[in-house]
């Protein structure tokens, strides 16, 4: 668990983006709650993808796509450039997803 705030390799959440993430299910039917702790995982997954830009941010955030083992599933979490700090996170699926998933299977290759 995090307190104000929850660092690893740079990436970092303070309170009001912690409390953002893990409170997703109140604001979106179906999805599931993130603990800080498992995007450090995803940020830490020697597997993960990096867009820097995002190239859906109209802020020129990050997206970083990596696997948690806390959370069991691949999460995608925007961070701010300027500070690395936490924005938000979900659980990856389509095309991320894929892009993902496909990276994985030509490492195995």
């Amino acid at each position: 668990m995090c307190h104000t705030v929850c660092v690893a390799e740079g990436l970092w959440w303070d309170d009001h983006a912690a409390e953002h993430i893990r409170s997703r299910s109140s604001r979106y039917p179906g999805a599931g709650d993130i603990e800080p702790a498992a995007t450090l995982e995803a940020w830490s997954d020697p597997h993960r993808i990096v867009h820097d830009p995002d190239p859906k941010s109209e802020w020129g955030y990050l997206r970083v796509i990596g696997y948690s083992t806390t959370a069991e599933a691949v999460l995608t979490v925007i961070i701010r450039p300027s500070d690395h700090s936490g924005v938000t996170a979900w659980r990856t699926r389509g095309a991320d997803l894929r892009a993902y998933l496909d990276g994985r299977q030509e490492d195995l290759s």
